[in-house]
């Protein structure tokens, strides 16, 4: 479904709701990375990114019942996926107790959320050990429901997801509203699908063709030029007849590949693809010398953009005026196969004159990771919502806060 022309249109941001002594539900994204063993909360960017909001409805006297998943407990009470340690993380960063129920839903979680005064926060536990969660199922929005006088979205990181505590539940609350990560991702990730100061490029990296296809022939509508890195570029070298030996490629997606080329050039998008990579035996090993894509040994795995390619690509975002990008450029977990996903995000850093968007998940962990978040326009914590936005497709979580 299209989203319109405006995505934001009609929906009231959380400063203009009535919170006051009212029970506020707030949809965070709280699935954190949690240490195994100690369980406990290793990156709290999610967690912190909460915090306007959760101390603006404080501040205002709110009555604040949290709700979150973390992992896939696939509709089943697993201990493993508790919000206990997220819930402790939440509480010191605040310095004021939050509660944790036992239940997503029930006797217990009523019981939290009706002994709540002006102030204070409850937290559902994880709302995945319900199977009514993801089935989006009526009688737990309506449970969900019952449980405030306002709903409040702040987890843009679920709002593709059409679950019953991302959508299904807002009917049924009278007043209902977008946070301050919500509002702020609508306002950045809007600016990309009207008019925009050009050239507009997109950077698309990840491992597979098959994830970004749609992204791709979505955007041939709206960008300038696509630069693509990563094991996908694999399969579109490949496509173009280049022999890539050991490297990852999607053989079965070898024409969708060669079809996306050819619509690129009727709709006169340049397609960068690497002319240069960096290569080795196995992921362990260090990166041999940098050699053209024509040149890849048999023995031989591509695992990442070579400096040829990365000055190529450094002077098309040099010359960018909008850019949208999701995805490394190679195995930037590993140093060795790191430089050309750092590059890139320094080339959007020094890009002071254009709207730079960084599209969530491994993207915002390099950018993160090279100490640059902040030199960016806007650093999304959504990476599958912002590459459906970008779409131009209406999100349910977004499309459920409109009047």
């Amino acid at each position: 479904m299209a989203a319109p022309s405006s995505p934001a249109a009609g929906i009231r941001h959380v400063q203009d709701l009535p919170v006051e002594g009212k029970r506020v539900f707030v949809r965070v994204d709280y699935n954190v990375p949690l240490e195994k063993g100690t369980k406990r909360v290793t990156d709290d960017s999610r967690i912190t990114a909460t915090l306007p909001t959760v101390r603006h409805l404080i501040e205002r006297g709110a009555r604040i019942v949290l709700g979150s998943h973390l992992g896939r407990p696939d509709g089943q009470v697993k201990r493993e996926y508790s919000l206990e340690p997220v819930a402790a993380r939440l509480a010191h960063l605040l310095g004021q107790d939050v509660t944790l129920a036992d239940e997503p839903v029930g006797d217990g979680a009523r019981k939290v959320v009706s002994d709540l005064r002006d102030g204070q926060i409850a937290m559902l536990e994880n709302l995945r050990f319900h199977p009514g969660e993801e089935a989006n199922d009526e009688q737990l929005c309506r449970q969900l429901a019952s449980y405030c006088d306002v709903y409040v979205n702040d987890a843009f990181g679920t709002a593709h997801r059409a679950h019953a505590s991302t959508a299904g539940m807002v009917k049924f609350v009278t007043a209902k509203g977008a946070g301050f990560v919500m509002a702020k991702e609508i306002d950045f990730l809007s600016r990309l699908l009207g008019d925009v100061d050009r050239p507009y490029v997109a950077v698309l990296g990840g491992a597979k063709v098959s994830d970004k296809i749609e992204v791709l022939d979505a955007l041939l509508g709206r960008v300038n030029a696509i630069v693509i890195g990563g094991a996908m570029a694999n399969t579109f070298l490949e496509a173009q007849g280049k022999a890539l030996g050991k490297s990852k490629v999607e053989r079965d997606k070898l024409a969708i590949a060669r079809n996306f080329l050819r619509k690129a050039a009727e709709h006169r998008v340049l397609v960068h693809l690497p002319t240069d990579v960096v290569v080795a035996t196995s992921l362990d090993g260090e990166g041999a010398p940098p050699v053209s894509v024509d040149a890849i040994p048999e023995e031989g795995m591509a695992l990442d953009i070579g400096p040829a390619t990365i000055e190529n690509y450094r002077g098309v975002l040099t010359a960018a005026r909008t850019v949208f990008w999701n995805g490394p450029m190679g195995v930037f977990e590993k140093p060795a196969f790191a430089a050309g996903t750092v590059a890139i995000a320094r080339a959007l850093a020094d890009n002071k004159l254009a709207l730079t968007v960084v599209g969530g998940g491994d993207s915002a962990a390099a950018i993160a990771q090279a100490g640059l978040a902040d030199k960016v326009s806007h650093v999304s914590t959504g990476g599958g919502a912002s590459l459906e936005f970008v779409q131009g497709i209406d999100l349910p979580g977004i499309a459920a806060l409109r009047p």
